[in-house]
C-alpha cells in the first residue's frame, strides 16, 4: 500500500511540475512577444525621429531666406524657431510628438504666409528648400503611419487576453499615438 501512495505522489508531482512548465512557457512565450512589440515601437519611433531630425535641419535654412524677403512676418518666423527649439530639446516621446505639433503648425503657417511673397516663390533657394520640406514630410507621414501601426499591435497585445494578465505584472504600457495636429487638420488662416 506504501508503495502504491508513492508512486501515486510522485505522479501527481509529476504531472504538477508538468502543468507549471506549460505555464512557465506559456507565460514566456507571451513576455517575449510583448519584447518584442515593444522594441518594434521604439523602432519605428526611432525612424520618425529620424525624419524629424531632417525637417530640424531645414528649418533654419528655410527661415533664413524667408527672412529675407518676408521681413514683417516677424512672428511667424519667431514661432517656427520657438517650435523647432521645443521640438529639439524633447526628451520622451511624448513630449516629442507634442512638439512636433506644434512645428507642423507653425511651418503651415509659413509657407502660408510665403505665398504672399511673389520673388520669394521665384527664388530658387526656397524653391528648393520648399521641396526638400514637402519630401522630408511626406516621409515624416509613411514613418507616423508605420509607428502608428506598431503601437496599434503593442497596445492590443498589451489588452487582450490572455496577454493582460501578464502585461501589468511585468511593466507593459500603452504607448501613445503620433496623432496629427489639429492645426495640419485645418488650412491655417492668414490675415494681411
Amino acid at each position: 500500500y506504501a508503495r502504491a501512495m508513492l508512486i501515486g505522489l510522485f505522479v501527481f508531482l509529476g504531472i504538477l511540475v508538468a502543468i507549471l512548465v506549460i505555464v512557465g512557457l506559456w507565460a514566456m512565450g507571451i513576455y517575449n512577444g510583448l519584447v518584442g512589440l515593444r522594441q518594434a515601437v521604439k523602432n519605428a519611433f526611432a525612424q520618425v525621429d529620424v525624419q524629424l531630425k531632417r525637417r530640424h535641419d531645414l528649418i533654419p535654412n528655410l527661415v533664413e531666406t524667408v527672412k529675407g524677403y518676408a521681413t514683417h512676418e516677424k512672428e511667424t518666423l519667431e514661432r517656427v524657431i520657438a517650435a523647432r527649439a521645443r521640438a529639439t530639446s524633447a526628451t520622451t516621446p511624448a513630449d516629442k510628438l507634442k512638439a512636433e505639433g506644434e512645428v507642423s503648425s507653425a511651418l503651415a503657417r509659413l509657407l502660408v504666409v510665403s505665398e504672399a511673397y511673389p520673388d520669394l516663390k521665384a527664388n530658387s533657394n526656397f524653391t528648393s528648400l520648399q521641396g526638400e520640406l514637402t519630401g522630408t514630410e511626406d516621409r515624416i507621414a509613411l514613418s507616423r503611419q508605420t509607428y502608428n501601426d506598431t503601437v496599434t499591435k503593442l497596445n492590443t497585445g498589451i489588452q487582450t487576453f490572455p496577454a493582460v494578465l501578464i502585461a501589468g505584472v511585468m511593466g507593459f504600457k500603452e504607448e501613445p499615438f503620433f496623432e496629427t495636429p489639429a492645426a495640419e487638420k485645418e488650412a491655417p488662416k492668414v490675415k494681411f
